[in-house]
């Protein structure tokens, strides 16, 4: 099949890791070379096909965060990936194209500290993104610049295929935070961005620590984590002090008990950035036809999610098998 609509090469993917990883991939996602070629063939044809896909990346790595993060469940995958092109279309493109580490705000942010990964692997060979959102100075940052710093070091982190298997954890501290802070997003907002953050971000998230919260926001941190999924809320841990925190020390910033420096951490995580910097700004290329999906579906509202994707036509038979039929909570917020 010729690719018309492939803004990146259709590549021949050998798996790059040794006994270990293809083991776990096999046993946690599913993932054996028969089933990686086959899904890869599936999606490449369903994309080409698909009429609301105008462009997209075609390279193995691409699909490949995706398959993984749900398992290689093709029909959830190809819902994911469209409302994926879809979402970075929001508010014409405001939010989430222009993913740029260089970016002034950005660049603030990363060298205040607001988030980085921690430059070692825990135990099992993850990932930990570290947070100290205490240093987001509301006089000086909008909302916007939250979404955009979040959307570019994902977005690295979810590049890595070792990542993509072993999945990722997060820890942060709430020092500095305070009521103020929920004036960020509105109720509305804060839902959608929980609802399709979880649903459309590929990602494992593995752990969740949150360190040194204000008592006086437990209540909005209990509201916060009734947004997210039951099975993400199992895997969330409060702590008073994070010298409490049950993961290992060492691979913290020395200002928080680690052994590195938080300044070289910064340092070594925006050097990351920086090789990923001309592939994430290519994906602003990618495009769908937006005059196929309903007002709902491209503003992102909770209730589109609840739906199949055909729903935002007027579907026929035809093109039936591009959307994803499926069953979801309902939801008092849209």
């Amino acid at each position: 099949m010729k690719y018309t609509k492939a803004l990146t090469p259709v590549d021949d993917y050998k798996f790059p890791f040794g006994e270990e990883l293809r083991k776990l991939a096999e046993e946690e996602l599913g993932e054996t070379d028969a089933r990686r070629e086959h899904a890869l063939q599936m999606l490449r044809e369903w994309a080409e096909k698909n009429p609301r896909i105008a462009k997209i990346r075609m390279d193995s790595n691409f699909f490949l965060k995706f398959l993984r993060a749900k398992k290689f469940s093709i029909p959830i995958v190809q819902d994911t990936i469209e409302r994926y092109i879809l979402l970075r279309r929001t508010r014409d493109g405001q939010l989430f194209t222009k993913l740029d580490c260089r970016d002034p705000k950005v660049a603030k942010l990363l060298d205040l500290g607001y988030m980085f990964a921690l430059p070692k692997r825990d135990h099992h060979g993850r990932r930990v993104m570290f947070y100290r959102p205490g240093v987001f100075d509301l006089n000086e940052f909008i909302n916007e610049d939250m979404l955009r710093i979040h959307g570019i070091c994902y977005e690295t982190l979810a590049h890595n295929e070792e990542n993509q298997i072993r999945g990722v954890v997060h820890a942060g501290v709430g020092t500095g935070i305070g009521l103020q802070y929920l004036t960020l997003f509105s109720i509305k907002e804060a839902v959608r961005i929980a609802k399709n953050g979880e649903r459309i971000i590929p990602m494992r998230h593995r752990e969740m620590h949150g360190c040194n919260i204000s008592p006086a926001l437990k209540v909005a941190m209990e509201w916060g984590l009734s947004l997210i999924s039951e099975k993400l809320q199992k895997r969330t841990r409060i702590y008073t002090d994070i010298k409490d925190i049950d993961m290992d020390k060492s691979l913290l910033p020395k200002e928080y008990g680690g052994e590195m420096p938080m300044a070289e951490m910064i340092k070594l995580w925006k050097r990351e950035l920086e090789d990923y910097r001309a592939t994430l700004l290519m994906e602003d290329k990618m495009a769908v036809n937006l005059s196929m999906y309903s007002e709902a579906a491209k503003a992102g509202a909770v209730s589109a999610l609840k739906q199949n994707l055909n729903g935002c036509l007027e579907a026929t038979e035809k093109n039936g098998s591009y959307g994803l039929a499926g069953s979801f909570r309902k939801l008092e917020v849209d």
